[in-house]
């Protein structure tokens, strides 16, 4: 038989100036479980293909009449995505769809409107009976692997798409169970592959070419005897690579041996988690860990050489304006090389999305908005700002942390590469917001504008109407984080304007103000020029251009077009500032994984 394996991508991730984009922040990867089970497949004598939709084109008119069984890999934010093309094969081609991952493991009632069989866990053990048709229930639900060491490599022969860092799990499942994380919902339990395994795997990598590696473990140091090993192996051996990413926790700082031993190893990039500053927030997320230990990671990293990508957490219940304000500094000062903010985002299948659920604080939640659900939007009602605010958080501490500053210092410290690509992505957070702001306010059908017209749930424990959308501006802890770096580039008076002047996530909520409304007492910086047909954009253009500019905004068609082109923008901005979409399919790996 004829077998494809795909790996969808949203509409943006498949333009050629996002794929393009994407190669200034880390190397291309293909996720691991897709090409393991390809290579089962394949070897029990079938013709298999695999596609990776984020790195490449597919010819699906070639597809639809070559494949006689397709296998979709799903994650939530690429559900609608992947239910499409389910859809494309079961109406126009003729083969049998089957669909696995981390969504549809946890909404199989959903998948199964799309496909013909839905499995449910780990599939190695169970690919060939679906396949070949041996089990044929509509929902398969798939034992563990016990052995690791006996499920084979990705194959990546049969990868169609390209490809220039090999993945490496190490290990299944964390020993932590983070009440956000998915990943130990369905990788569980924690289980390990042995040391000369490990190797030889990424000899093979060594002999096939491949010049970079991702370690794709939840947490590589978990067993830091083993970790140590695995580097000392490496070292010996002469396997280091030209650049290795891995995730880790930050009481790998409470181990100089093991930090040496990554250092000569070459394991030079790593992503840990500081999630919060605030310890009753990490404690409600049950990350076990404190300031101090935080702290010691991100100094130990410097020491030896290692980049260290800073994960934070926005939106947690106890956390507020000033604690993210805070951890995006303290990220800076401890020398991190990149920050990687990410919305808490209740996926389903998790304590948090069973709770939210519950109190009703879920605005975006249906298979339609699954596509939000990557950790750049806000899907709920936080605690202490709103969904709005806390969509404009994600910026906020993007072009907080990539300033010209910490630029400068990255280029001392790692070379002038990094410290000009830490700036430009100071560039795209300024651009991403602008966009953003676009998008909410043109393109009505869009989500961004779902959140910025959403009244905030809790405005009236803060002193606000019932129907606010934002609490930034009677907030006066939130009046002097105002005046940190805008996007303008200006700071005090000008930035708070830059918000407040237009209606944004900073308006006089206390006046009953939304999206899209103009009302006379706006902030008296803009209020005498600006008006509904003379936006902020505008007001801010060159004199030349300005009448021309005022006069597109006068027409309602070219409005939406700009609104949705904004809303494009947007989307592509807020995945390009996170790294960890390209170190493995994305952050996703590290918590949607």
């Amino acid at each position: 038989m004829n077998v494809a394996f795909i790996t969808p991508a949203p509409w943006l991730k498949r333009q050629p100036v996002y794929r393009a984009g994407s190669r200034l922040y880390g190397t291309r990867d293909a996720i691991t479980g897709p090409l393991i089970l390809a290579g089962i497949v394949r070897r029990a004598g079938h013709n298999v293909r695999a596609y990776e939709e984020l790195r490449g084109n597919v010819d699906y008119d070639e597809l639809l009449e070559w494949a006689d069984v397709v296998s979709i890999y799903t994650m939530t934010a690429v559900a609608p995505r992947a239910y499409q093309i389910a859809d494309m094969f079961k109406t126009k081609g003729h083969a049998h769809v089957i669909m696995g991952g981390l969504h549809v493991s946890a909404m199989p009632d959903e998948a199964l409107r799309h496909a013909d069989q839905v499995m449910i866990g780990e599939g190695e053990n169970t690919i060939l009976d679906v396949v070949e048709g041996r089990r044929t229930e509509p929902i398969v639900h798939c034992e563990p692997v016990k052995d690791l060491d006996a499920v084979p490599w990705p194959d990546y022969s049969v990868l169609q798409t390209p490809v220039d860092a090999a993945d490496i799990m190490t290990t299944r499942g964390c020993p932590f169970r983070c009440s956000f994380c998915t990943t130990t919902r369905m990788f569980s339990p924690y289980r390990e592959r042995s040391v000369d395994n490990v190797i030889a795997e990424i000899r093979h990598y060594k002999e096939m070419g491949f010049k970079y590696i991702n370690f794709e473990d939840d947490n590589f140091t978990a067993n830091k005897k083993r970790a140590k090993e695995i580097c000392r192996r490496i070292i010996a051996e002469n396997l280091q690579s030209k650049e290795t990413f891995f995730f880790g926790r930050t009481d790998m700082a409470n181990d100089p041996e093991l930090l040496e031993l990554l250092s000569k190893a070459n394991l030079n990039w790593v992503l840990i988690g500081i999630e919060s500053l605030n310890q009753e927030a990490l404690d409600s997320i049950n990350k076990h860990q404190n300031f101090n230990d935080i702290r010691r990671a991100g100094e130990a990293c410097r020491e030896h050489g290692i980049h260290m990508i800073a994960s934070i957490v926005l939106g947690i219940d106890s956390d507020g304006p000033r604690d993210i304000a805070r951890a995006t500094k303290f990220a800076k000062q401890i020398g991190a090389s990149k920050l990687q903010p990410a919305i808490l985002t209740p996926f389903p299948g998790t304590p948090v999305y069973e709770n939210y659920k519950q109190d009703n604080r879920m605005i975006l939640d249906n298979e339609k908005n699954w596509v939000a659900f990557d950790m750049m939007n806000a899907t709920f009602q936080p605690r202490h700002m709103s969904p709005w605010d806390l969509q404009m958080e994600f910026f906020r501490c993007a072009y907080d942390f990539y300033d010209l500053e910490g630029a400068i210092i990255e280029a001392k410290n790692y070379g002038l590469k990094d410290g000009i690509n830490r700036l430009a992505l100071g560039g795209v957070a300024r651009l991403g917001w602008f966009a953003e702001q676009l998008a909410a306010k043109y393109a009505t059908h869009s989500f961004y504008h779902t959140l910025k017209v959403t009244p905030w749930m809790y405005a009236t424990e803060y002193g606000l109407p019932a129907t606010a959308t934002s609490r930034y501006e009677n907030d006066p802890s939130r009046k002097k984080l105002i005046n940190r770096l805008g996007p303008t580039g200006v700071k005090g008076r000008d930035v708070k304007e830059s918000f407040v002047g237009e209606n944004s996530a900073f308006g006089n909520s206390s006046a009953g103000q939304t999206s899209g409304t103009h009302h006379a007492n706006e902030d008296a910086g803009l209020a005498s020029a600006a008006s509904p047909t003379k936006p902020r954009a505008i007001l801010s253009a060159k004199p030349g251009t300005q009448h021309l500019l005022a006069q597109a905004f006068t027409r309602e068609n070219t409005k939406q077009a700009i609104g949705r082109l904004g809303e494009k923008i947007s989307t592509t901005v807020l995945r390009a500032i996170n790294f960890a979409d390209v170190a493995s399919g994305t952050v996703a790996k590290y918590i949607v994984r």
